[in-house]
């Protein structure tokens, strides 16, 4: 098993059309890099993983449990498993850092 990884040299793995993610995981939580271009969404979803995200640049607006927000740079948020939510990016591209616990099997993507 490695311990360490250089994000720049892990595969991109397409989400949705114009939302990519590179991921890492362990035992029991996963770590996703993910990547945003201009106008791309992600559409009203929920699954049993807990996730907490940190916005790395750019800002996108999040609805968790119908709470509308924009997140900025910096800015962090709390998904309880179970809980409808859903992304829209504006016209920059944004980046965030997000995990969940447990590990999203689907996820695990192979390099």
């Amino acid at each position: 098993m490695s311990y360490f990884f250089d994000p720049e040299t892990r595969t991109r793995k397409e989400l949705l059309p114009g939302i990519a993610t590179r991921t890492f995981w362990g035992e029991r939580m996963l770590l996703s890099l993910v990547d945003f271009q201009p106008g791309a969404a992600i559409p009203p979803h929920s699954h049993p993983h807990e996730q907490v995200g940190m916005m790395l640049a750019g800002e996108m607006r999040l609805t968790i449990a119908g709470e509308t927000r924009q997140v900025r740079s910096g800015d962090v948020y709390v998904v309880p498993g179970g809980v409808e939510h859903c992304v829209a990016v504006g016209d920059a591209v944004a980046q965030c850092i997000e995990a969940f616990s447990p590990v999203r099997e689907e996820y695990k993507f192979p390099d």
